[in-house]
């Protein structure tokens, strides 16, 4: 539904009650109730004849601009006259002639509710933009409208009106959001106000006089301790600032201290800011100390607030009012609403009503009072439902399913707890995570009625090697869900020792693994066999690897970890050294796999490399590591044992190890890949495993100073000229984020060149300068810059692009593309495939043409990219088409000339206006600097006129959503561009009667067909001569390309023209704008708490959604 402006939507529901209670006898109920009339009067000076002019209205628009308040725009309007003299005289009927008048306007009736509007948006004629009226604008609670009335002879109480509810508008004249005061007559509400002790309020005159207002921290503090709550929108703390000492913020404080919010928030240790920076209150430790500084220094400072605001003197009661704003009611005291007169946030419609409209005493907190009983009924039941409803709410999102694993049922066996019976050891419990743990333990004891003695409830985790413990629940006061207990977790019941007599681990350090351990089998004479055999061993987390030969009772041998299967690759020999880590520290997870070799039997030996035996670690893979730091070593080249998922951090400490090098190059060295030629290349990141590096198993590495490039920089090679020679090049490493400009200042500095007349260019695939990299301002990374790559240093200026060269030469560089649509044959199919499309050299769009998509086989098209050309703007189209023929791909068809090629501008990716002439210049065509141009092949020679349209025609199969194959049609619009014409073309060439069929031009972006009909367009009376019929009008559009279909009226006579894949196209356009309009509402609904006071454009208008009240019966 549209969103309305406030006073427009009051009137619409106005309109929509009276039109609801038509017939009732309430029909007259808006009328009864906000129903007046105004009194417009002339009076002539000379005769003292009066005219008048009587007006109704529901509700009073004021002036805002200009205007102190309601009273003195009511006096504007409704007390002073206008006076006609001079250039201006009135012609009074009864004298015949031009003569002085006094113009003026009068209440005559006045309603019981009065509701008046206040003209906040303006336009400034001299900016031309519209803006919102924020100053001042004053209103009382009760006002007196007799002066303003035409009968003033009744008492005063007549005409004594009361404020009840106050619509208030923040924002912008672009965008904003409403909320209301309402006071509660009847004291329905809930009103619960906290009351404060009231704050201080300090005599500024005090401060000037002590020279104290040049500080502006102390007026602050001042203004801030006047307030409520210590709370003030920034925007209202300038203007008591301005109306407390003479002057703005902005001509006594801003040069020394800067904008308001910015000096807030230097000063943050005694303000605080929202996070949205629009409103501010003080720290409460700044709120007790500025008082006590305040009353030590001058106790007479401090006085109670008894000052009101103009307008709001008039009562001494305190009633109850609330802020509703959206789904949020709260409390406000009545001097609150005085907050409203000014700033973005203020009024916008007042709402009163009469002082003698009182309710009766028992109306007094009783919500039923005279409601009618079917109402009543309704309510209650309404009610109830909402309590059901509120019930299943919380029970699907507040409870949650446990499993309860109780102890006495469990025992454990291999290094893990196993159930004793399934039936009995575990229990599901559904539970409400807002209660307490206190209160979970309750419910189990109620459950578990034969439990004994203490009870622990410890969180669990079901694991391959069986149940484990993991954290003991402390903390009854606690809900489950501050303690982080989640939907369907396992709960372990027991008495935190022991399960049967065992003491049980816990913790995430002792979880169990389930690890698949390979060895030789034992035969029945205690011998190792050949035969190699898999059982599952259960190991502590926190065990070292070398317990896995107790575990077997093997005195000593190798140890070989896979984390995948068991195969003859893949695995990695485990140093007699590292035997104390723990399988966590070795990175085993369950079901790896570990294999041991038995020492004591070197001849059996377990794996095998291309067909040789591996007895011993030191024949397995292995990577060559040579040192070329600059320290000193006794090894110059070390080999290192390593598989494809060796990290590459691994081999390196290894290998600073073996080499006996200083500790601190493991801090500060790489890895560097030695190509053939012996040149370094660039460095493997240390994170990544020998296979994501694509390093070969014995290839060597040099062992470098410096660190290698994150995963964020680029490692690059860099040269001086335009031929370099291998090994002269120097390196660099830099963030794939800085610019072309910044890269070749810091090169530049790097080789100690000065000047500015440098720039850079790529290395083509003969190692010779390449293209320049134009862009100077773009980063590296989008200029797919990476690492290892080449850039070379050429002295002069950047050259201009070759497009640009191209274009100021009276040159087009053209992107050619091949279309073709499918379901179509003929000669220039290639001579090796006749069934496949043109080979895509760059790239291939697959999209249903603009031409026409009715949604079969037959309409899908595609386009090929086929490469660019040059040709100069004189050159002729058949030039471009034959110089087209010459590209490679083109070449594998066989076109007989350029006249079998039809070609297209593209746009959008789809082929959008034809080029008819052959002979025509590219410069009379007005192509642009980007436009591409696609070729359609044809089976025979087109030379299309000027008055030539070429549509695509489809006829609908009988019997089916679906159309045929498409066919060219030239249709010769020298008769006009009217559908009778087309329909006698369409039916010659479908050897049809005209009056048989019926066509339909098709709009593939809507998938939807508009029938083309002989319809003659409606005109007004006014209209002596009706406009002829365009085709090329609203709402066909109809141009080349364009694709219709035929109906066969012999056959069907169905209107229906769609097909299922046009029904497919609708609904899914109708989830994507579903989808993209949820998505926008959860952006406005983030974006309006950051920016809580921002302008926001105006919405797209949308066509206006009637609204209806229905009343049933109204009493």
């Amino acid at each position: 539904m549209r969103q309305h402006d406030v006073q427009e939507l009051n009137r619409i529901l106005f309109s929509a009650l009276e039109t609801s209670l038509v017939g009732t006898s309430g029909h007259d109920l808006i009328n009864r109730l906000y129903h007046g009339t105004i009194v417009n009067q002339i009076v002539c000076k000379e005769c003292k004849n009066v005219s008048e002019k009587q007006e109704d209205f529901l509700d009073l628009t004021v002036a805002v601009k200009n205007v102190s308040g309601l009273e003195e725009a009511l006096w504007n309007t409704y007390v002073e006259e206008e006076v006609f003299d001079c250039d201006n005289l009135y012609h009074c009927g009864t004298c015949d002639r031009l003569v002085k008048a006094a113009k003026s306007a009068k209440l005559r009736n006045l309603p019981p509710f009065l509701t008046v509007s206040l003209l906040r948006f303006n336009f400034d004629f001299v900016k031309c933009e519209r803006y919102k009226e924020t100053s001042c604008y004053t209103f009382p609670l009760r006002i007196n409208l007799k002066p303003f009335c035409e009968q003033s002879e009744l008492d005063d109480l007549e005409y004594m009106y009361d404020l009840f509810s106050v619509i208030i508008h923040k924002g912008g004249c672009y965008g904003g959001h409403y909320h209301v005061y309402i006071k509660d007559v009847d004291h329905l509400g809930n009103w619960q106000f906290q009351e404060e002790k009231s704050k201080p309020d300090l005599n500024l005159k005090d401060l000037e006089s002590e020279g104290e207002i040049d500080d502006p921290l102390m007026i602050l503090k001042a203004i801030l301790l006047q307030e409520e709550s210590n709370l003030i929108p920034v925007d209202q703390l300038g203007q008591k600032l301005l109306k407390k000492i003479g002057i703005s913020w902005n001509k006594k404080y801003r040069k020394q201290h800067g904008p308001l919010r910015k000096f807030l928030q230097l000063h943050s240790q005694l303000f605080l800011l929202s996070s949205d920076g629009s409103t501010v209150s003080l720290l409460k430790n700044c709120v007790l100390q500025a008082e006590f500084s305040f009353q030590r220094n001058d106790p007479q400072v401090f006085k109670t607030l008894t000052s009101e605001s103009p307008g709001l003197n008039d009562r001494t009661s305190c009633p109850h009012w609330f802020d509703i704003n959206d789904s949020k009611v709260q409390p406000i005291k009545e001097k609150d609403i005085e907050q409203q007169f000014q700033g973005r946030e203020s009024a916008y419609m007042l709402f009163y009503r009469k002082s003698q409209l009182q309710r009766p005493p028992e109306a007094r907190a009783n919500p039923r009072y005279r409601v009618p009983c079917h109402l009543l009924n309704e309510m209650d039941a309404a009610n109830i439902e909402l309590q059901r409803k509120r019930a299943e709410y919380d029970s699907t999102n507040n409870e949650f399913e446990l499993r309860l694993h109780v102890g006495p049922h469990y025992h454990f066996l291999n290094g893990a707890l196993h159930p004793v019976s399934q039936t009995e050891s575990v229990w599901d419990l559904s539970f409400d995570k807002r209660k307490t743990l206190g209160d979970l333990r309750q419910s189990v004891f109620q459950l578990l009625d034969f439990w004994e003695g203490d009870m622990v409830l410890s969180t669990a985790k079901c694991l391959p090697a069986g149940l484990h413990v993991y954290q003991t629940l402390d903390g009854d006061d606690l809900t489950l869900c501050e303690i982080e207990i989640a939907d369907e977790e396992d709960i372990f019941v027991w008495n935190g020792v022991e399960v049967g007599g065992i003491q049980i681990p816990t913790g995430s350090d002792c979880e169990p693994l389930l690890l698949n351990v390979l060895h030789l089998a034992t035969s029945s004479e205690g011998e190792k066999c050949q035969q190699l055999t898999e059982s599952p061993q259960v190991f502590p987390s926190n065990a070292e690897v070398g317990s896995v030969f107790t575990a077997l009772a093997i005195p000593v041998g190798a140890i070989f970890l896979s984390s995948t299967e068991c195969t003859n690759e893949g695995w990695t020999a485990i140093p007699q050294e590292d035997w104390r880590k723990t399988f966590r520290e070795q990175g085993l997870t369950n079901g790896s796999f570990v294999l041991i070799q038995d020492s004591s039997n070197s001849n059996n030996s377990l794996l095998t490399k291309q067909g040789e035996w591996i007895t011993t670690v030191n024949e397995t893979n292995w990577i060559q590591v040579k040192n070329l730091c600059q320290s000193e070593s006794e090894e110059e080249l070390v080999k290192i044992p390593a598989t494809a998922n060796t990290v590459v951090f691994d081999i390196r400490i290894k290998a600073i190890k073996e080499l006996k090098l200083m500790k601190e190059l493991a801090e500060n060295s790489c890895l560097r890949p030695i190509d053939r030629d012996g040149k370094l290349l660039c460095p493997v990141p240390d994170h990544c495993t020998l296979k994501e590096t694509e390093l070969r198993i014995e290839s060597s590495l040099g062992l470098c100073p410096g660190k290698a490039p994150t995963s964020s920089q680029l490692f690059l090679f860099f040269a001086v000229g335009s031929h370099i020679q291998p090994g002269t090049e120097m390196e660099i490493i830099v963030e794939e984020t800085i610019t072309v400009r910044d890269c070749l200042k810091i090169m530049l500095e790097k080789l100690g060149l000065p000047g500015d007349s440098w720039h850079l260019r790529k290395t083509d695939w003969c190692y010779e300068a390449g293209e320049p990299l134009h862009e100077e301002d773009a980063t590296l990374k989008e200029l797919m810059i990476y690492s290892g790559d080449t850039l070379l240093l050429i002295e002069g200026k950047l050259p201009p692009p070759l497009s640009e060269m191209l274009r100021f030469q009276g040159f087009l560089k053209v992107p050619i593309w091949w279309y073709q649509p499918h379901g179509c044959a003929g000669p220039w199919r290639s001579h090796q495939d006749q069934t496949n499309g043109p080979p895509p050299q760059g790239g291939v769009w697959g999209a249903s043409a603009t031409q026409g998509a009715p949604g079969d086989t037959y309409a899908e098209a595609s386009l090929s990219y086929l490469g660019d050309i040059e040709i100069s703007d004189d050159a002729t189209l058949a030039e471009l088409k034959s110089q087209a023929m010459t590209l490679p791909s083109v070449s594998e068809f066989f076109i007989p000339s350029p006249a079998f090629l039809r070609a297209w501008t593209v746009e959008s990716k789809r082929p959008s206006r034809l080029l008819r002439i052959n002979q025509q210049q590219l410069r009379e065509y007005k192509l642009g600097r980007r436009t591409e141009i696609c070729l359609e092949p044809l089976q025979k020679e087109e030379n299309l006129g000027p008055q030539d349209v070429l549509l695509r025609i489809q006829r609908r199969l009988p019997g089916e959503r679906a159309y045929g194959p498409p066919v060219d049609l030239v249709w010769d619009t020298a008769l006009g561009w009217t559908a009778s014409t087309l329909q006698r073309r369409v039916a010659d060439c479908c050897s049809l009667p005209v009056e048989k069929i019926e066509i339909a031009k098709y709009f593939p972006e809507k998938f939807e067909w508009l029938p083309v009909s002989s319809w003659s367009q409606q005109t007004t009376k006014r209209k002596k001569k009706k406009k002829q019929e365009n085709l090329q009008g609203a709402p066909y559009y109809l141009k080349d390309g364009d694709t219709i279909g035929i109906k066969n009226l012999l056959v069907e006579d169905d209107g229906d023209f769609s097909t299922d894949r046009d029904d497919a196209g609708k609904e899914k356009q109708k989830q994507l704008a579903l989808g993209g309009r949820k998505s926008q509402e959860v952006l406005r609904g983030q974006s309006s708490s950051v920016v809580s006071g921002a302008e926001l454009p105006g919405r797209p208008q949308r066509p206006e959604a009637s609204l209806s009240i229905h009343v049933g019966s109204f009493r």
